[in-house]
């Protein structure tokens, strides 16, 4: 158990808050905080990156960095099929966000995930219907935040081209697209 404060448990777990960490980091001396930093630096590969980005925030690198991931995804350099995990190109646009980057490089990342799903979709022609569901999803939020955040003139072109890249798709997926489209543009 900690030594430097008595935490409040509920069933034998440490019940942990910004307010306890806070208490906690409030009460260490500034060496004990060094080396509790030193070694969340050394423990976590998240919290290694938060920091060294901390330290020295490069955006565009990070950015880039990100799309690689997201690309691979779709357009893999080394296997021959796409992995197509949804799962992790959300996780990798979630991560992204956690680094505090300007509104218009997360609509960015979010727009290299969407110009990759769909282009493969085109590609591919008739896709299953499980990935059009999650591309609709992440299409629907990837507009709400280009429009909410005043992006829609910048990202507009390319919103475009991901609905053009539906034509032929199955399960009245182009039409879904589009009206997400027109109901963000209008919105």
């Amino acid at each position: 158990m900690n030594t430097y404060l008595k935490l409040e448990t509920n069933n034998k777990r440490i019940v942990m808050s910004k307010t306890t960490i806070k208490k906690l980091l409030q009460s260490m001396t500034k060496d004990e905080i060094i080396g509790l930093v030193l070694e969340l630096y050394s423990a976590k590969k998240e919290a290694k990156e938060y920091l060294e980005y901390y330290a020295c925030p490069d955006e565009e690198g990070k950015l880039e960095e990100y799309k690689d991931i997201i690309r691979e995804e779709f357009y893999p350099a080394k296997r021959r099929d796409p992995q197509l995990r949804f799962s992790v190109c959300r996780k990798v646009v979630a991560d992204f966000k956690k680094f505090k980057p300007s509104e218009e490089a997360v609509a960015e990342l979010m727009m290299s995930y969407m110009a990759c799903a769909f282009q493969l979709a085109n590609e591919y022609g008739a896709m299953w219907e499980e990935f059009y569901y999650s591309v609709e999803s992440d299409f629907d939020e990837t507009v709400q935040y280009v429009a909410e955040n005043g992006l829609w003139e910048k990202f507009d072109k390319r919103l475009q081209q991901c609905v053009k890249w539906t034509d032929g798709s199955g399960y009245d997926f182009a039409n879904i697209i589009e009206d997400i489209y027109e109901d963000g543009k209008d919105g």
